[in-house]
């Protein structure tokens, strides 16, 4: 707006502070002229054809399935092999102690039941029969651990017992290892005379009473047992599905004696590691609250002690 007496000069009416502009006050996008501004339109981008969408998801799961492959096998590299190895150069061949007893102890009654006195020495010492009376078989099943089974090779089994034994032996301890194989022995063998008293039927659970009959020796129930536990306490899928998933197809492929008493060797090897799990986790807390109550009172003694004793 001009005063009276001022002159218009061209073009004042759009430069920035003078005057009553419009474009002053409301900015470089108010109208001109007079005339409403139009609002710019947002560019829509088109959505992919569902082909393209059905690739994307592929590879993302792809990417995502060779992830969890490349951790998985990354952590049973470190916890099935490389602690052991540790283990075992921090520790010598006394950490390989109990694998190289067991070893020793099958090819022992291997090479002594290749002559008829000595097959009476091992059939008396450790032939565990289903029909035998119980206190008996459970007398013999400690050493039936070191006698070979009739239908299996000796030296394949004997190289899949040093593996088992020096991998628990490594890994949970004497102890622990020898409680480990000795459990599941045992589970398969009682859970046989279980299934000869409900007899032939039951679902293929029964067996018929000729089986009561059958030699059932052999560390095979131990290893797969000790593999089997192992596996499921450093969580290496990997090392359960080659052992619990062999066993299972051995039981279909040959519904015999054996292939059953591996299955309950799997599972008693699964409970067990499962309670170990359950029992381990409340010592773990109990550790970690003692840890930090420690860490606390050492602190409120520096503090008491700073203010019973200023500088």
């Amino acid at each position: 707006m001009l005063r009276t007496g001022e002159r218009c000069e061209p073009g004042a009416e759009n430069e920035p502070g003078t005057g009553d502009s419009r474009t002053d006050e409301a900015g470089p996008h108010a109208p001109v002229s007079g005339r409403p501004m139009v609002a710019p339109v947002a560019s829509v981008v088109p959505a992919a054809p569902p082909a393209v969408r059905t690739r994307e998801r592929l590879r993302v799961a792809l990417w995502r399935a060779a992830g969890f492959i490349g951790r998985t096998l990354r952590g049973e590299w470190y916890g099935i092999v490389v602690e052991p190895v540790r283990t075992l150069v921090r520790r010598g061949l006394s950490g390989l102690a109990l694998a190289f007893v067991a070893a020793f102890g099958v090819i022992f009654f291997h090479a002594l039941a290749q002559r008829p006195t000595g097959a009476v020495v091992v059939r008396v010492l450790g032939g565990v029969y289903a029909d035998l009376p119980l206190w008996l078989a459970l007398l013999r099943t400690p050493v039936s651990l070191y006698v070979p089974a009739l239908d299996l090779p000796v030296w394949a089994g004997i190289t899949q017992l040093f593996l088992a034994f020096a991998l628990a032996e490594l890994t949970l301890g004497r102890s622990r290892t020898l409680f480990i194989s000795y459990v599941t022995t045992l589970a398969g063998t009682l859970m046989a005379r279980v299934m000869i008293a409900l007899g032939p039927g039951w679902g293929g659970l029964g067996l018929p009473p000729e089986a009561g009959r059958v030699l059932d020796t052999g560390p095979s129930a131990a290893v797969v047992g000790l593999f089997t536990y192992v596996a499921v306490v450093r969580r290496a899928p990997i090392v359960f599905t080659l052992t619990g998933g062999s066993m299972v197809w051995e039981s279909i492929a040959v519904p015999n004696l054996a292939g059953r008493e591996h299955l309950i060797a799997v599972g008693a090897a699964i409970l067990l590691a499962l309670h170990a799990q359950v029992r381990s986790r409340p010592r773990a807390f109990i550790r970690r609250w003692r840890r930090v109550r420690t860490v606390r009172g050492g602190e409120l003694a520096y503090l008491r002690h700073e203010i019973r004793h200023p500088e």
